[in-house]
């Protein structure tokens, strides 16, 4: 406290003197300082760097500090009003306007304040993610031969072969040359709305879905176009009446563990999705983002869409984000045909490529023992918390435990009906009083909801406890707003 003190008295004083100086004059060294004002080297060496910070000073290494020139007078204010006309006005009277809406995503990767218990994210809390793994991979991959070159832009060859036999499955579906790898999944599905669909075209979705994928389609000038899901996957029977109606010649949707509902598409559904699509002559882009978040006791996993895709239909995208750390943005964009050179363009236009060191250390993970060993850590981990949850819920939230759409048997979330009437943004913000983070349902909706929801996510809680608190919490915000959940 006394050495704080004493660097805010001789900074004033400093400040106090500058005066006395012309700019570019230099000051009293610091031995001078020292002995005159009677504190130690520490303490001057901080005032000063107290005076560089505003500006008053600078310091040359082995010449000394000196007053600074003068500021420059306060530039006048920018007027930006005029580029409000500019990015909504559109020349043609059918044209979609280009709108960047990003609070659906903004509302899942928001860090709450310090003590709010995480129900809101997407992603696995730092104690379930492989640190050390990771680190132990980027190690590794810097001193990879060749790894700080420019890598090729469809991405290093043994990572985009490792996604190849994912994606393909023990058939073999897919070759090395039909995966580009991309910065993360959200970037891989941007890059396919932008590469199959023309700004203004219909794109057929589920609803509800993922905001991260509307945000992007609505930002390429496309018209989403909802169809709905039960606790099969998406209405096939309705798909292939969007289709008709619409026009749309693309439908993208998450067969496995969907976004916010959890549902795993039946496979009779899975069959009458590619046939409907494909007799459309539409694609089809396979959103897999969660294969990797399977509980333990799971029923086997049925392949990707596009392992039993034989027309080219399906443009695939996955990512290795959700199961490691919101920092490994590796992810996979997979495609047969001439829409593969469309994709490629699109992505080196964007950006070029990967980099190189990103791309190995993701070589280096999933081809280390620590890799398996993590993926049976988060089956495990996974399962523990929804059921920890899904019984807190029972317990604090009957009603709402009991308006589950789906038990998923992979992913990290729930989706909850809220009675009708509730007041979702109300409920959020009580719930963030309470001291609990929660995702309201409307982002999830291409058009008018016709419900209230709740998302809960419980991978990026710290744990059991965390989980059972949260579900308290939120009861009392229930409370608060008078809604029923008895």
């Amino acid at each position: 406290m006394h050495e704080r003190s004493s660097v805010a008295d001789l900074a004033a004083s400093l400040r106090d003197e500058l005066n006395r100086y012309s700019p570019g004059e230099k000051l009293p060294s610091s031995r001078a300082l020292i002995e005159r004002h009677r504190v130690s080297p520490v303490t001057v060496s901080r005032a000063l760097a107290e005076l560089v910070a505003e500006g008053l000073v600078v310091t040359r290494p082995g010449a000394g500090a000196f007053r600074a020139a003068p500021r420059p007078e306060a530039p006048r204010p920018v007027d930006t009003s005029w580029q409000e006309i500019a990015l909504s006005a559109e020349p043609g009277g059918d044209q979609v306007p280009r709108s960047v809406d990003a609070t659906g995503v903004l509302a899942t990767l928001a860090a709450p304040a310090p003590g709010v218990i995480e129900l809101h994210s997407g992603y696995l809390h730092p104690d379930l993610q492989p640190e050390r793994a990771l680190a132990g991979a980027l190690a590794r991959a810097g001193r990879r031969p060749g790894a700080w070159n420019r890598p090729p832009v469809e991405g290093v060859t043994e990572l985009r072969a490792w996604f190849a036999r994912e994606i393909g499955g023990p058939g073999g579906a897919l070759a090395t040359s039909d995966v580009l790898v991309t910065a993360g999944g959200q970037s891989a599905l941007t890059c396919a709305l932008r590469a199959v669909a023309a700004p203004g075209a219909p794109v057929l979705v589920e609803s509800p879905t993922y905001p991260g994928m509307l945000a992007a389609a609505r930002a390429s000038g496309l018209r989403p176009v909802p169809v709905p899901v039960d606790a099969d996957g998406v209405r096939t029977d309705l798909l292939a009446d969007a289709f008709r109606a619409s026009g749309a010649r693309l439908f993208v949707c998450q067969p496995l563990f969907q976004n916010p509902t959890g549902t795993v598409l039946a496979a009779e559904r899975r069959r009458e999705v590619l046939r409907v699509a494909r007799a459309a002559g539409a694609f089809v882009v396979e959103d897999d983002f969660a294969r990797r978040l399977v509980h333990d006791g799971a029923p086997a996993l049925p392949p990707t869409l596009m392992a039993d895709d034989h027309d080219g239909t399906v443009v695939h995208v996955c990512s290795l984000t959700k199961v490691t750390s919101p920092n490994l943005r590796v992810g996979a964009l997979a495609a047969r045909g001439p829409v593969l050179d469309r994709l490629r363009a699109v992505q080196v236009v964007d950006s070029f490529f990967v980099p190189g060191p990103l791309q190995e250390a993701a070589v280096e993970l999933v081809g280390s023992p620590a890799w398996t060993r993590h993926l049976r850590l988060i089956a495990g981990e996974l399962a523990a918390r929804r059921d920890t949850l899904l019984a807190a819920l029972h317990r604090h939230l009957p009603a709402l435990a009991g308006n589950a759409l789906f038990v998923p048997p992979g992913g990290y979330h729930l989706w909850l009906r809220l009675p009708d009437g509730t007041d979702e943004i109300a409920l959020t913000g009580a719930a963030l009083r309470a001291g609990v983070a929660v995702a309201g349902g409307r982002p999830y909706f291409a058009a008018e909801p016709p419900a209230p929801h709740l998302r809960l996510g419980f991978a990026s809680a710290s744990g059991a406890a965390e989980l059972t608190e949260g579900a308290r919490r939120l009861r009392r915000a229930c409370d608060e707003l008078g809604i029923a959940v008895e």
